[in-house]
């Protein structure tokens, strides 16, 4: 009977916690029961007569636990450690399982297998860092029959599998020593403790046993591991043990007979390279050296001619005479020559003569580009101040705007225009440091940086050098590329540029430095604060018809082999173009489709003899097929819960519905659409403020104490697509407004803005991309922030003919432009 009242104490003691941990003091009358069950002394077992338990457990990921195994690990999860804790305060038996994808951070049940290891915590030590570091012994399979709980800790019911005993017979007997022997040869291979090992192995009687033993000792992976702790009959897993064990021997043999051969083959270059400088040696004797005497007196004579700065030529002369000293098959001997040639080859008094002609210069931009007056005038102004002062003085011209607007084409226009040589440094995905300022030479590769190879290769030491991208630099462990940049774009630091293969100073200040940009967030700020930003913001239709026109299309004509008689393609197909098949700021997109326009009708002159094609609006879609993109063609429609907003994206501006719904709850806030932080803050200061000024609000009687009594869901459509910023602040505060008084909200009214807790509305930016987007959906009445009234001017002139602008101090003043009638959305006076 004491047996049994153990056995019951146990169960229950183990369920009484977990409902005290979930319900708090509803568990009370549960200990009551539990108390006087057993003495508090006598040891309890977590078993009942079913090998049936309820225990907390540990979900172990990217390794398993085998029977009869003791290991230490280190638990980091703070379910993990809060399980450990449990089970340390009482009989220190917990369950681990394996995860079953390694990447998931937190697991659920459905994450885990169902078959793990009972073990025992032996000791628990806390050290830095939050982490629980354990030593425990493996004990017995179990299997999960019943999740209990899985916060704050995971706890199961769990059915103990116990190892089956087997009577030895001659097969089993067999099975164990070819085991033994492949184990050996294991050992041996890869040089752990083998008689140790051996000993511990022989040493162990149940087949199963044996199995784990050796599994355990195996460098395998966790799931190949689980599949063996999966095997409960001992003669199924000593088989897989085996047969695992013998492919591990056999990919083991292979390599070391690999290895040996790499072995065989390096004694053999080493015996090579002996035999070479022998001959070397010969050559010398017979004469052969003169060759590289004549080339020491090439480079001689090139230092004479260059006239070189004299730091600069006493270390090519020191490094002369060390290469006539050393065999130059040797890799030090490789570097030397490289440095050498790369001293010789560089412009170190060759400059382009450049020509000013700035008339010559606007010619040049607008017979490239069309559009983009700002960015033309501030580069020819650039121009003037380094025509006039004779140096490059100044920021550095930073072009910042969306993909294909022509940012790198304007670059090169403008080396065109001054008659200087043009070169392009892409930065996307640089991450080395050494890229840019050069490896050191004590590397055996080592070779000058990017920036000095371009100026080597330009022939000149004032190109008009283009650093592509420079939004795209990364970082690693090699060191930071934008923190070398910094003295490459310093006008007061780059004078004296020191390239780390060169060691010796090169001026860059010649040098017209210009940088691409998609988003300058990315940028460091210390980098930032050496360029002067210009930004290239995108077209309107009405300016890519006109790049198509007279550019795009004689371009693609020309480059497809066609003549302009052959094809011709009407403007309502252009327009068609730029609306349904692509969707940027730029006009790359719209290039691509164009050429592909061109070739398709190319195969149809070259297979059908037909003289010319015609394209228009309606047979474009028998060349390109259906539309690939649709925009937002907004009518002049009523909506409650859903207002319109507008979005800046890498490729443009967008526009975007803000929709809210109510539901009843309590007071919790659901955000979806993958937001970002910030946009989720806009959502909350929205709320808070709704919150403030609710007396005044014509609130729906059901709705009145909403931040009780009611959840809100706010989503932003497309679901998929990320988005963040402050922007959407003042739409999404009126669609709540709308979802709280019933009124419905003008969905052809867009607006943009920033909200404080307060109600005021605060400048955004992306405004000219924003109107463009929003112009082109067929919105005609905009909200902005009265302090982005002066970036209404950057907007085309005919669109913004076409536009009223509302500007905002506060979100009160968006209401009577948003809702169908915006007086009732304010409670009557009495």
């Amino acid at each position: 009977m004491a047996d049994d009242n153990k056995k019951l104490k146990a169960i229950l003691d183990n369920i009484g916690d977990m409902l005290e941990e979930k319900f708090g003091d509803s568990a009370e009358d549960l200990e009551l029961i539990v108390e006087g069950l057993g003495d508090d002394d006598d040891e309890v077992t977590i078993y009942d007569e079913n090998g049936h338990a309820i225990i907390p457990a540990i979900a172990l990921r990217g390794f398993n636990i085998l029977p009869g195994s003791v290991v230490h690990f280190d638990v980091g999860r703070e379910k993990s450690i809060k399980a450990l804790e449990k089970v340390m305060a009482k009989n220190q038996y917990i369950f681990v399982v394996s995860q079953k994808d390694d990447s998931v951070d937190s697991p659920t049940r459905e994450d885990l297998y169902d078959i793990g290891t009972l073990i025992k915590v032996k000791q628990m030590l806390k050290v830095p860092g939050n982490i629980v570091r354990v030593l425990v012994e493996g004990l017995d399979r179990a299997e999960i029959i019943a999740t209990i709980q899985e916060d704050p800790y995971f706890a199961f019911e769990i059915n103990r599998l116990p190892e089956a005993e087997t009577e030895e017979t001659n097969e089993r007997e067999a099975t164990r020593r070819v085991a033994l022997d492949l184990f050996e040869d294991y050992l041996n291979y890869v040089g752990k403790d083998t008689l140790e090992r051996l000993r511990e192995a022989a040493a162990i009687k149940p087949l199963g046993k044996f199995a784990d033993f050796i599994a355990w000792h195996m460098d395998m992976g966790y799931a190949e591991q689980q599949k063996i702790l999966e095997k409960v009959n001992p003669d199924e897993r000593m088989r897989d043990v085996l047969d695992s064990l013998d492919k591990e021997v056999q990919i083991l043999r292979l390599e070391d007979e690999i290895s040996a051969t790499v072995r065989k083959n390096i004694n053999q270059n080493q015996q090579e390279y002996y035999l070479r400088e022998q001959a070397k040696a010969i050559n010398e004797k017979l004469g052969d050296k003169e060759d590289m005497d004549s080339e020491i007196e090439k480079w001689r004579d090139q230092i004479k001619k260059k006239k070189l700065p004299k730091e600069v030529a006493e270390k090519v002369e020191k490094e002369i005479h060390k290469l006539s000293k050393m065999p130059t098959t040797t890799a030090e001997g490789n570097v030397s020559r490289t440095y050498i040639e790369s001293i010789l080859e560089l412009p170190w008094n060759k400059l382009s003569k450049s020509k000013y002609d700035l008339n010559k210069a606007r010619t040049v931009l607008d017979k490239d580009h069309y559009g983009l007056e700002d960015v033309k005038e501030r580069i020819l102004e650039y121009l003037a101040v380094v025509q006039l002062s004779g140096e490059v003085k100044g920021p550095i011209l930073c072009l910042v705007g969306p993909p294909g607007v022509g940012k790198t084409s304007v670059v090169k226009s403008v080396a065109s225009a001054i008659d200087r040589k043009y070169v392009r440094m892409s930065l996307g995905g640089v991450r080395d440091e050494a890229e840019i300022r050069g490896h050191r030479r004590t590397y055996i590769s080592a070779y000058p940086g990017r920036i000095i190879n371009g100026i080597k290769d330009a022939g000149t030491g004032n190109p008009v050098f283009l650093l592509d991208e420079i939004d795209k630099v990364g970082s690693d462990y090699k060191g930071d590329p934008a923190a070398a940049l910094l003295e490459v774009l310093d006008p007061e630091q780059n004078k004296a540029f020191v390239d780390h293969f060169l060691e010796v100073p090169y001026d860059l200040s010649k040098v017209i430095f210009i940088t691409t940009a998609n988003d300058i967030s990315t940028i460091p700020r210390p980098l930032l604060d050496r360029m002067e930003l210009i930004e290239v913001s995108g077209y309107t239709e009405e300016d890519k018809v006109k790049i198509a026109k007279n550019y795009l299309i004689p371009k693609q004509i020309k480059e497809n082999g066609l003549k302009s008689g052959e094809i011709s393609i009407k403007e309502d197909a252009i327009r068609d173009l730029i609306n349904y098949y692509t969707r940027e700021s730029g006009v790359r997109g719209l290039e691509r489709e164009i050429a592909n326009l061109c070739r398709k009708v190319a195969l149809k002159i070259v297979t059908k003899k037909a003289k010319s094609y015609g394209i228009n609006g309606k047979s474009l879609e028998k060349y390109l097929g259906k539309h690939k993109f649709r925009y937002d063609h907004i009518q002049n429609q009523f909506e409650m819960g859903v207002t319109t907003g507008m979005a800046w994206t890498s490729v443009g501006g967008d526009t975007l519905f803000i929709e809210s719904a109510i539901m009843r709850g309590s007071g919790n806030l659901v955000l979806t659409g993958q937001l970002g932080d910030v946009m989720q803050e806009s959502a909350k200061a929205a709320i808070s403020y709704i919150r403030s000024i609710s007396e005044s609000l014509a609130i729906r009687e059901s709705y009145r104490e909403f931040y009780k009594e009611n959840d809100f869901h706010i989503h932003v459509p497309e679901g998929a697509t990320p988005k963040d910023g402050p922007s959407a602040g003042v739409t999404i505060c009126m669609s709540i407004i709308s979802t709280l008084t019933g009124e419905k909200a003008r969905k052809d009214v867009a607006m943009t803005g920033e909200i404080t807790l307060l109600g005021k509305i605060l400048a955004v930016g992306g405004i000219k991309e924003k109107v463009l987007a929003a112009y082109r959906a067929g919105v005609r009445k905009i909200l902005l922030p009265r302090e982005n009234e002066r970036d209404i001017e950057e907007i085309p002139a005919n669109v913004r003919k076409q536009i009223e602008f509302i500007l905002l101090d506060t979100a009160a003043d968006a209401i009577p432009h948003v809702f169908e009638d915006g007086a009732k959305v304010f409670v009557k006076e009495k």
